[in-house]
Order: C-alpha cells, then structure tokens, then sequence
C-alpha cells in the first residue's frame, strides 16, 4: 500500500478535526489581512494628499477619518493633565523622545493629545503648560496587540495634534506622513498562511511515524 494511502486511512478523527479547525481559523486570518491590506492602501493614499489640503477643525472623538488624517488643524489647550514619552523623530530627521501632553480642551470631554515636541533624554520634564497649538492631525502611539486587533475588541486610536513649532529646549516632531504608517498585512498574511502549511505539514509527519499495527497491510 502506498504511504500516503496509509496515512489517509489511519487519520484519528479527533485529532484531525481539531488540526483541520485550526487550519481554517489561519486562512481565515491570512485572508482578513489580505483585506486589511487593501483597505489600508486606499487609506494611505487619501491621507497621503490630506497634508496639502485647507485646515481642518480637530476631532474630538476617535477615530480619525481618513479625509482629516494628516490635514493641517489647531487646538486650544487650557492645561496640561499629564504626559507621555515615545520614541520618535524630529523635523531636521534625527531620533529622541516623543512629548506628548495630555490636554484638558474644556471643563468636560475627552481633552486632547498634542506631540509637543521631540528631547533626547526620555526623563526630560517639559516646562509647557499650554496655550494655542497649530500642527496635523495624526493618531496616538498604536500599543493595541495584535489579538485585540483581530477580535475587534481593541478601542480605536485616539486623534493627536503633531504640533508644528516646539517650545524652547525642545525640537520640532517630524510631520506625519503616509510612509510613516506601518502597512505589514501582506507580511502577515503571508506568516498566517505559512503557519497553516507548516501545521499540515507536521501533522501528517506524526501521523506517518505512528506504529503500525500488526494486521495492517505493508
């Protein structure tokens, strides 16, 4: 009897049906971020000339629409509630840290974020309290993982001013640009798809190095 007839015929089904589940639940993943891909690229190319275009009132609420993604907005913000440090890159294209206030816009709602600018030490205490602030409109640091994001449980990304001047001592942040968001969807559905073979692949090998039992045929 050939091997692969045997291997067909000695499959356990349980275990089979929990692989070939598996199996699909990869595709399935493999194929969603083939559609987010595409998505993504027709975001990137509507944000990609959003720069360019008349300035824009801030949104308050997320998400960022793709049509105000990168346009040019100001915000006013009364106080300063708190502060956040990223890695990031300055206008004149060197690397250091993000400083991003969290600012109160009003007696209630959901304030706003504001790159402020960009220092190289991550423990340097901005001496910015507020004030008017004119820049693009980007979105927060994305630290949402990779699970949340595909059961649709992770809260959109917040909208974020990219301020166009910096205060003393510090420099000005890098204007957003399109190539700046990361559109690795190909690569993942790539790995997705790999991890199905890969998992095919094993099981039918451990299927095969199963004893073979005595009345069985050679």
């Amino acid at each position: 009897m050939f091997e692969s007839e045997y291997i067909m015929r000695r499959l356990p089904l349980i275990p089979t049906l929990i692989v070939l589940a598996a199996v699909a639940v990869m595709i399935a993943l493999g194929c969603w971020q083939l559609q987010r891909r595409s998505e993504k690229e027709a975001m990137l190319a509507l944000a990609a000339a959003n720069s360019g275009k008349p300035a824009v009132s801030y949104p308050a609420m997320a998400p960022v629409p793709p049509d105000l993604l990168f346009r040019p907005s100001s915000l006013h913000c009364l106080r300063v509630v708190g502060w956040r440090t990223e890695a990031g890159r300055a206008a004149d294209g060197s690397t250091g840290y993000r400083q991003i206030a969290e600012c109160a816009t009003g007696a209630e709602g959901p304030g706003a974020l504001v790159t402020v600018g960009v220092v190289q030490k991550p423990d340097a205490k901005p001496a910015w309290t507020g004030g008017q602030v004119r820049g693009w409109i980007a979105e927060e640091p994305d630290h949402r993982s990779l699970l949340t994001r595909m059961t649709g449980k992770a809260m959109p990304l917040r909208p974020m001013l990219i301020a166009a001047q910096a205060p003393a001592g510090m420099k000005p942040a890098a204007r957003p640009s399109a190539a700046d968001v990361p559109n690795n969807h190909l690569a993942y559905a790539v790995q997705w798809f790999f991890f199905a073979a890969v998992a095919v692949i094993i099981y039918l090998l451990a299927v095969a190095k199963r004893p073979r039992p005595p009345s069985d045929p050679t």
